[in-house]
């Protein structure tokens, strides 16, 4: 099962997210629910450094891809950050809506 958390801040904003394992949902090279996720998710990360020039902090290897936003940006990249970041956590439900059994999404708060 894929396992994705989303971590907040206080104020609702992503501060982190992170993606583990692998759906099983088919063999490897067919299985379109890890595809999916890893498009959207891999995508999202492109995305943002792409159109905002800020870079992430990112770790990524085999079923695992962990994503920091940097404290302390001005407040146009910040929002087009927290855009793009909403968009993925839509995109990663619709996903988790037509493949629960495979893909389990987690939103939390940071303490």
């Amino acid at each position: 099962m894929i396992r994705i958390t989303i971590e907040r801040k206080h104020d609702s904003t992503i501060k982190r997210f992170g993606v583990r394992g692998h759906a099983f949902y088919d063999d490897p090279g067919k299985d379109i629910v890890c595809a999916g996720v890893s498009a959207v998710t891999v995508g999202t990360v492109n995305s943002v450094e792409a159109l905002t020039g800020l870079e992430l902090k990112t770790q990524m290897k085999h079923g695992l891809l962990q994503v920091e936003v940097p404290d302390g940006l001005d407040p146009t990249t910040e929002e087009k950050t927290q855009l793009l970041l909403e968009s993925m956590v839509v995109m990663l439900q619709s996903i988790e809506q037509s493949y629960s059994a495979y893909i389990q999404m987690q939103d939390t708060i940071s303490k």
